[in-house]
Formats: structure tokens, sequence, C-alpha cells
């Protein structure tokens, strides 16, 4: 049978952290890379058995998340987010899984999605399945500032069970994080060649919310669809309004 690491990068996850790492105790070790907490997290990652790690120089979410894997004691690795806990039957799926040596697959984990809250069924969220699940000799991190994400040679096959996230509990919290990462993306996309000004801006919004709204059935969600719909989109215009002022 494998042994696995279970991988994060955390930083301010006091809220969070306790529900994350007891839905993964039952991995071979827990690998937390602290990016500059001032909260009680990392103290919270020790008293849970996690070995806890501190990140020198942010350079993005990709190589952050790449060290995370590179601090680890064992190939295989499941990558989780602060703000996700593992659901008891995804948790038994994974353990008959590691058993059977993950049948030599890397794994996408479908993810269910809270927004303020509220279980979302649609705007898009119904088709997250990210690969969580790999073997760091095939594979790794990407090195995106952000939207990161996972690149191996695997077969990627998929788990039957969900993998609960509990993103943006606030509108407040869901602002700052567009912000921050309108400022990673728009720097990203700037290097990349890429240019706006603030019609392109405001097309890209606009288009961000019919897409998820109209087309994703976000309707469908009610209240808290329309208004992750409406600010999903601001979080598009804010990211190309700010590469169109890196232009000038």
């Amino acid at each position: 049978m494998e042994q696995l690491s279970a991988v994060l990068i955390v930083k301010n996850e006091e809220q969070n952290i306790s529900r994350c790492l007891k839905s993964i105790s039952w991995a071979d070790e827990i690998v937390v890379l602290d990016t500059g907490s001032s909260d009680e997290t990392v103290n919270l990652c020790k008293a849970l058995g996690a070995k806890v790690y501190y990140l020198d120089k942010w350079e993005g979410f990709g190589k952050a998340k790449q060290q995370a894997v590179d601090l680890a004691s064992f190939d295989w690795i499941l990558s989780i987010d602060a703000d996700e806990e593992f659901s008891q039957e995804l948790q038994k799926e994974l353990q008959a899984l590691k058993k059977r040596n993950f049948d030599n697959s890397a794994w996408r984990l479908k993810r269910r999605s809270y927004y303020l809250g509220k279980p979302i069924h649609f705007c898009g969220w119904q088709n997250d399945a990210p690969v969580r699940l790999f073997n760091r000799k095939k594979g790794g991190f990407n090195e995106k500032l952000v939207h990161e994400g996972i690149q191996t040679s695997q077969k990627v096959k998929s788990c039957k069970h969900y993998l609960y996230h509990f993103t943006n509990p606030t509108a407040e919290v869901h602002y700052a994080k567009m912000r921050m990462y309108g400022e990673l993306s728009a720097k990203q996309l700037y290097a990349q060649g890429k240019r706006a000004n603030e019609f392109i801006a405001w097309v890209r919004g606009i288009f961000k919310f019919l897409k998820m709204f109209i087309f994703q059935l976000g309707f469908l969600d009610g209240a808290k669809g329309f208004l992750l719909c409406k600010n999903s989109a601001w979080g598009v215009w804010y990211r190309y309004h700010l590469l169109g002022k890196m232009k000038k």
C-alpha cells in the first residue's frame, strides 16, 4: 500500500483549518506551508499533528503549492485548500483507493461549493472537479501566479464523492479575494503580452455575468446565485481594469 502526503498552503485560516485537517487525519502525513499567518493558524496546525514549514518569499500560488509538494515525504500527493473538507464518503473512497495504490492514476475530486453559507448547484460550479491526487514523480503544479493547477502525465480519473468547499462566507471576504486575485491575474496577463482598456473590461465583466447567470443556469440558485454571478462579474471587470491601467 502506497503512503500518502496531504499538502496545503495557509494564511490566517484559523476559522477553517481544524475542520480541514481533521478530514485528512487518515493521511500518512500532513504538510502545511504557512505563507505569513498572524492568527492562530500555525498553532492549530501543530496541535493537530501537521508538519509546519514557512514560506520565505511569495512568488504566486503555483510556486507556493509546488514548494509544499517538494516538502512532502512521500511521492503520492493529496492537495487541499484550508477552506475545504473531505466528506465522510470521499474519505472512505480515497482510503479504498490507497489500498489499491491509487490504481496508478491521478484523480479529480468533485467539489460542492458553498457561497455566503449556501450550497451552489449551478453558476458553472457544478462542473468543478480539479485534479488533487497525483504522483509527484509524474506531475506537479504549474507556476501560475493565480488559478494554478496540477499537470500530470498520469491517466486522470474522477472520484464519485464530494469535497466540500466553504468559500467566501461573506461578500467582504469575496471582494477581498477578488482584489488580490485581480492584481495577480493582471500581472500574469500583462506578462503574457495581453492588453486591455476600459471598454474591454466592461465587455468581459458583462459576458461573465451572462455566462454564469444565464448559460450556466445561475438563476436556479436564487438570490445567492445572483449575488455570486454579479460579484464574480465585478472581479473579471476589475482584473481587466487593472490590466488597462498597467498598459498606461
